[in-house]
């Protein structure tokens, strides 16, 4: 049996406690890795440990000063997917699409999202449908639901 393989980069958060949050998020569905690119606060940030609760350490975790770099080799060398999650008028609705292995989800800043650059350079864009008046999540919370609608379509998964 081959383990799907899940990884995320973290495209400079701002917020330590997001981070964190995250961490904790892909320790319980059992991501593969984390990158953590430009300003993106680590693991040794008490902020990042407040809310990780410990699987600060329980996650593998790289730090990359530049996002393209990160991503590039992810797709050139490891053969990855490139997932952005990102409200955009032409992505694809999280829940009709199908991961690939491996994929790396790519979640942006919580002010600016994505830029242009590594939407560019993702295979696809995909987003979490609103229906309120927000057209936005916060960033743990929407990459909490893009990882476990990943998990929910491994067939190996159990309750």
């Amino acid at each position: 049996m081959v383990t799907p393989t899940l990884s995320i980069c973290l495209d400079n958060l701002r917020s330590a406690y997001n981070v964190g949050s995250i961490f904790r998020t892909a320790d319980a569905a059992g991501i593969n890795q984390i990158y953590l690119t430009g300003i993106t606060p680590l693991p040794l940030n008490p902020k990042v440990q407040k809310t990780a609760l410990g699987s600060e350490a329980a996650v593998p975790w790289a730090h990359h000063c530049r996002t393209e770099g990160c991503l590039t080799y992810l797709k050139t060398q490891l053969n990855y997917t490139l997932i952005s999650l990102e409200t955009d008028p032409q992505a694809t609705s999280l829940f009709t699409y199908q991961f690939q292995d491996p994929t790396c989800l790519i979640v942006g800043n919580e002010k600016d999202g994505l830029s242009s650059e590594i939407l560019g350079l993702s295979d696809k864009v995909i987003a979490i449908p609103q229906l309120g008046v927000k057209e936005s999540l916060n960033v743990s919370v929407a990459a909490s639901i893009a990882i476990y609608e990943w998990r929910r379509q491994q067939t190996k998964f159990t309750e």
